[in-house]
């Protein structure tokens, strides 16, 4: 009787091994991408080579009013600076010439001032004449006026009084993009932009065109654009400007791609990777499933199918054709059928 209780017990926990199901539970779930097949027509894709740069319609450059020597500078390329912060120190003796002139101005509207007083004194009293009253009204004025211009210009270079120093403020918030100065450097008025601003809201992606590929290339072309930086995301944009003349230096056309950068991911100088689709009318139809979601195994394909979160599948698949982005299959799936195409090697090791 024992013997035949120990039988039927070992008999029940092997049926429940066997019926035992892997089943995606909440915190997998969110680790993984299931999505629908579906049906495109086969496009062949190429990618040509970029690199990400400011938008030059949304920048500020600030070149020198003045002639000088770069005292001190408080920035550095890639710095985010906000409007009205010192970024570097000039010393000029246009600065020594116009604070010469503003005490010298000061002294002579101080004596002008008393000069009036005295005068409008004595035409109360009937000593002084009226025009002994406006002249010395006048002087007032002028002088008034020239001190009030000197003002404004060390006002317009902020110049630092306790310094004896030009200082060079940020006209507006953004990153620098572009630095032309270091402490030491000698610099004149009109010279190149000492830096550039930009806030990289909007960058552009400048696309190297040779001239084989240039028949694949159209404005308003729809692009997929990768970085190694993010070697997993996928950014959308478009052709968006087509120049129509060979860059000299690099014997390429190029191609503007204006994107938003809501994120600011995409940093100025970084190389980027375009892929493009070659446009083919007469292409025929196939099941369409991303090259990311096939799982190569044992000289085999395979794909993971999801039914619902108990109701996995490992599917054998055989390609008829793909691209860098897609793999087309005309049977062993149907449309609208679900894959995961994140993690599902996670799934395919535990289903096996």
């Amino acid at each position: 009787m024992p013997l035949a209780l120990l039988f039927s017990c070992n008999e029940k926990e092997t049926v429940t091994e066997k019926n035992e199901k892997f089943c995606l539970n909440d915190d997998l779930k969110k680790k993984v991408t299931i999505e629908e097949i579906k049906r495109e027509p086969v496009s062949e894709t190429f990618t040509l080579t970029g690199n990400v740069t400011y938008n030059s319609d949304n920048v500020i450059q600030f070149t020198s009013l003045i002639n000088g020597v770069v005292t001190n500078t408080y920035f550095s390329l890639g710095d985010y600076v906000k409007k009205g912060q010192v970024l570097a120190e000039i010393k000029s003796t246009e600065l020594n010439g116009l604070q010469s002139e503003n005490k010298s101005v000061e002294s002579q509207l101080a004596v002008a001032q008393r000069q009036l007083a005295s005068v409008k004194s004595m035409f109360e009293d009937g000593i002084a004449s009226q025009k002994d009253l406006i002249q010395a009204e006048s002087e007032v004025k002028v002088l008034k006026a020239s001190l009030e211009n000197i003002k404004s210009n060390l006002a317009l270079y902020s110049a630092s009084p306790e310094k004896s120093v030009f200082q060079i403020k940020a006209p507006s918030n953004g990153f620098i993009v572009a630095k032309n100065m270091s402490s030491g450097m000698q610099i004149s008025s009109g010279s190149e932009p000492l830096f550039t601003i930009s806030d990289l809201n909007e960058v552009w992606v400048m696309v190297n065109i040779y001239a084989t590929d240039m028949q694949n290339i159209k404005e308003n072309m729809e692009v997929k654009i990768k970085t190694l930086a993010y070697p997993d995301e996928v950014f959308s944009g478009k052709i968006s400007a087509l120049s129509q003349v060979f860059d000299a230096e690099e014997h390429v056309l190029k191609a503007r791609i204006v994107m938003k950068n809501t994120d600011l991911k995409l940093k100025p100088g970084m190389s980027a990777d375009i892929i493009l689709n070659k446009s083919n009318a007469s292409a025929e139809s196939l099941l369409a499933v991303p090259v990311k979601a096939v799982i190569f195994d044992d000289n085999q394909n395979f794909l993971v199918v999801y039914k619902d979160d108990c109701n996995l599948e490992i599917r054998q698949v055989d390609p008829v054709t793909k691209n860098r982005e897609v793999v087309y299959f005309d049977k062993g799936i149907q449309e609208n059928e679900k894959i995961i195409s994140k993690n599902q090697l996670l799934i395919y090791e535990s289903l096996k």
